[in-house]
C-alpha cells in the first residue's frame, strides 16, 4: 500500500493549528470562568461572595505561598536589605492591622479617632512601600524618586478620606493577581496576548453588574452576615451607591482573583508541578531549607483544612478573622510585584 509523506507546508499548517488550539483552549476556559462569575454576581452577589471565600480563600493563600517560596532566592546577598524590609515590614504592618480593631473597641474610640487610626496605618504602609522602592532601586542605579509624589498623594488621600483609601485597597488588590499572571506569561507571548484581550471583559462585566445592580432590589443589609459582606464591599463608606452594585462588583473581582491563583497560576505560573518542591531555591540549598519549606507548606495545608472546618461551624466569625489575617498576603504581594518589575538579568547582577 502506498503511503504519502506530508509536505513541509502541510506540517507547518498542522503546527500552527495545534499552537492556536493550545492557546485558544485556556483563553476560552478563562473567558467562561469570568462570564460565569459575572452572571453569578448579578444573580446572587451575596451567595457568590460566600461560596467564593469558602471554597477558594484558603487554597489561594496556599498556592500564593508556594509561588513566593519559588521566587525567594536561597541566598539574599546584596538583596538582603530589600528582603529584610519586605518581610519584616509586611509582618509588622499585619500585626498592627490586626491590633487596630480590638484597640478601637477596647478604648471605645470615636468615629473620628478610628478614621485617624486607619489613616495612620495607611501612612505607615505607604512609607514602607516607598522605602521598598528606594531599597530595590538604588543598588541598581534606577531612579526611585517617582515614588515620592505617588506616596504623598496616597498619604493625602488616606487622611482626606480614609474610607475611600481603604476601598482603593479592597477593590485594587484582586486585580494584582492579573499582573502576576501577565508577568509569568512572558515565556508564552501568544498566550499572553490572548489573556490580555480576555481581561478586557473585566471592566465590561463590572459595567454590566453596575447596570443590573442599579435596577435590582436592595440586599436588605439591616443585620447579620449580609451586612458584614456589604460593609466589607464599602456599603457604609458609599451609602449612596446601591449595595447590590458594591457587593456584586467586589464578589466578582474576588472570584476572578481566586480563579487566577487557584486555576491559572498552577498551570502557567510555575516551572515545576505545584506539589514538587525540588525546584525551590531554599530546598536546593540545604536540608534545613528543605525542612523549612516543608513545614511552611504543611502548616499552610493544615490552615486550609482548619479554615474549611471553621467556615462550616461559624462562617461569619471565620470570615472576619480570615480577612484580618489575610492582610499579610496583601502586603507581601507589594515587594514581590515591585521586584518582578526589575529585569531578571539586572536582579542577578545586583546579588
Amino acid at each position: 500500500m502506498a503511503t504519502s509523506i506530508p509536505s513541509a507546508p502541510s506540517l507547518e499548517r498542522r503546527g500552527v493549528a495545534a499552537s492556536k488550539a493550545a492557546i485558544s483552549a485556556p483563553v476560552c476556559a478563562a473567558a467562561a470562568f469570568v462570564l460565569l462569575a459575572a452572571a453569578a454576581a448579578v444573580a446572587s452577589p451575596v451567595w457568590l461572595s460566600i461560596v467564593a471565600v469558602f471554597v477558594f480563600a484558603g487554597p489561594h493563600n496556599w498556592v500564593e505561598t508556594r509561588y513566593f517560596l519559588a521566587r525567594l532566592p536561597a541566598r539574599w546577598g546584596r538583596a538582603r536589605p530589600f528582603f529584610t524590609l519586605a518581610i519584616g515590614g509586611a509582618l509588622t504592618m499585619t500585626l498592627l492591622y490586626i491590633a487596630m480593631g480590638p484597640a478601637a473597641r477596647g478604648l471605645d474610640l470615636s468615629e473620628a479617632s478610628i478614621s485617624a487610626v486607619i489613616a495612620s496605618w495607611a501612612t505607615l504602609a505607604v512609607v514602607w512601600c516607598v522605602a521598598i522602592v528606594a531599597v530595590l532601586s538604588r543598588p541598581l542605579g534606577r531612579d526611585w524618586t517617582w515614588a515620592l509624589p505617588a506616596g504623598f498623594f496616597a498619604i493625602a488621600l488616606a487622611w482626606g478620606s480614609p474610607g475611600l483609601w481603604w476601598l482603593c485597597l479592597v477593590y485594587g488588590h484582586p486585580l494584582v493577581a492579573l499582573i502576576f499572571l501577565d508577568r509569568e506569561l512572558h515565556r508564552r507571548p501568544a498566550l499572553q496576548r490572548g489573556v490580555r484581550w480576555l481581561w478586557a471583559i473585566v471592566p465590561v462585566a463590572l459595567v454590566a453588574i453596575a447596570i443590573a445592580g442599579a435596577q435590582g432590589e436592595s440586599l436588605g443589609v439591616e443585620g447579620g452576615l449580609t451586612m458584614r459582606i456589604a460593609d466589607h464591599a464599602g456599603a457604609t463608606i458609599l451609602p449612596s451607591v446601591p449595595d447590590r452594585i458594591l457587593v456584586g462588583s467586589h464578589a466578582f473581582l474576588e472570584t476572578v482573583h481566586y480563579g487566577v491563583w487557584v486555576l491559572a497560576m498552577p498551570m502557567f505560573g510555575f516551572r515545576t508541578p505545584l506539589l514538587r518542591t525540588a525546584g525551590i531555591p531554599l530546598v536546593r540549598r540545604s536540608r534545613i531549607g528543605a525542612l523549612a519549606v516543608a513545614v511552611v507548606l504543611t502548616t499552610g495545608a493544615f490552615f486550609v483544612a482548619t479554615l474549611w472546618v471553621s467556615f462550616s461551624i461559624d462562617y461569619g466569625i471565620t470570615r472576619d478573622v480570615y480577612f484580618a489575617i489575610a492582610m499579610l498576603h496583601v502586603l507581601v504581594e507589594v515587594p514581590f510585584l515591585l521586584r518582578l518589575s526589575v529585569p531578571r538579568g539586572v536582579v542577578r547582577d545586583a546579588r
